[in-house]
């Protein structure tokens, strides 16, 4: 098992997160949602990020390509739902739902790995919840949809580009790895065997390719179509090939937790520890990370509340099989208790994002500090485990 060297005083579990500070910042989150859902049912798009909080000023469509964020605002609504039992959350949810039915089953060329995240937090989710079989054809019909992304040869789901065009036809991400419950969650319920196949191969390939050495990771990696063989690392989110990009790490950790919860296989919870170690070692002493923890001399250091949020849920989920670890209870308890200070959330009603200091960037070496509905929702998540509102929907 991957553990690192403990202190004594590392062998003392942080005090849990105050239970008011937790309840304060999940009413937040219920409140800001109860808007944000009415808005994203009235008018659906992506509305992935803001600089100044107002998702829904951003012009990405639903049905656009680049959408992978409209169910982040769903999942919000549904985790309000199951603590407030508020129909009006539920309503909101339902009415979207011909939209993602045709989004699947009409407009499926124009789609993305990260259908995962789409279809997890909506169609799943709705299906665990409410038992309804409509939500259980579509979640089906996007697991079908994102298999067909998967290069046999390579043993890698195709991140990005329309399934009828070659562009980024030969490269992986490690955010892929969120997408893989749709995946699991698809075998189970139909038995068939390439869902399952599909995710092993590709979280096996994760571990071959993207962990480096010293437990950083790699944000894409790009693979010879005709043999299969890796070619070389590459990114979109971090600082540089070689750096370590914050908001990987925590998609790696969450993501092979989450297989290693699926799959029951030790090499998943392994290198979810792996990954969870090195990012615990890079924290300081304002504990929300960098938003890469290989910023050259001089570089700006802008902090990434979004990959806290999700390392959080990361480590939550590790710790359902290992409750006693030590160093992932402190990191998971020190994290929560940042990110549910007033420094990183804004309690202004007429502002619809919740989580300040979030990291978006638009190439290699870029990034700026924003609002993202993917901080909002996984902070939402991490708040509502640690209250024993809800297990999570992955």
């Amino acid at each position: 098992m991957s553990k690192a060297p403990e202190t004594k005083a590392a062998k003392i579990i942080s005090p849990p997160v105050r239970p008011a500070r937790l309840k304060k910042a999940f009413d937040l989150c219920a409140r800001k949602t109860r808007k944000n859902i009415l808005r994203l049912a009235d008018d659906p798009k992506a509305a992935p990020w803001a600089e100044d909080g107002n998702y829904f000023n951003h012009p990405e469509g639903f049905f656009e390509i680049g959408n992978w964020t409209s169910s982040f605002f769903t999942g919000m609504a549904l985790l309000a739902w199951q603590e407030t039992e508020d129909e009006f959350f539920l309503q909101q949810v339902l009415r979207l739902g011909p939209h993602y039915r045709e989004k699947v089953f009409t407009q499926y060329l124009d789609s993305h790995h990260d259908i995962g995240f789409l279809y997890t937090l909506y169609s799943v989710a709705l299906y665990k919840l409410t038992g309804d079989k409509a939500h259980r054809e579509v979640g089906l019909r996007a697991a079908d949809v994102l298999a067909q992304r998967f290069h046999p040869a390579g043993g890698f789901i195709r991140a990005w580009g329309r399934l009828d065009t070659v562009e980024f036809d030969n490269m992986a991400i490690i955010d892929c790895l969120m997408n893989l419950p749709l995946l699991y969650w698809a075998f189970w319920e139909s038995g068939e065997k390439k869902f399952r196949d599909i995710a092993h191969r590709h979280a096996d390939m994760a571990i071959s390719n993207f962990i480096r050495a010293d437990g950083s990771v790699y944000h894409a990696y790009r693979f010879d179509l005709q043999t299969g063989k890796p070619i070389h690392g590459d990114t979109y989110g971090g600082w540089a090939v070689e750096s370590h990009w914050a908001r990987g790490a925590a998609w790696a950790i969450y993501g092979f937790a989450l297989s290693h919860t699926y799959t029951g296989k030790a090499e998943y919870r392994e290198a979810a520890l792996r990954v969870a170690r090195k990012f615990i070692a890079e924290l300081d002493e304002e504990v929300v990370p960098l938003w890469d923890f290989k910023l050259p001399p001089g570089a700006k250091k802008i902090r990434d509340a979004s990959a806290a949020s999700v390392a959080v849920c990361g480590f939550q989920e590790l710790l359902k099989h290992q409750p006693d670890d030590t160093q992932l209870n402190n990191a998971a308890r020190r994290l929560l208790d940042r990110l549910c200070s007033e420094d990183y959330l804004n309690f202004d009603d007429n502002c619809p994002g919740i989580q300040k200091s979030g990291q978006v960037g638009d190439g290699q070496g870029m990034a700026k500090n924003a609002y993202t509905s993917w901080g909002d929702y996984f902070l939402m998540e991490a708040v509502a485990r640690e209250m024993k509102i809800s297990a999570a929907f992955w």
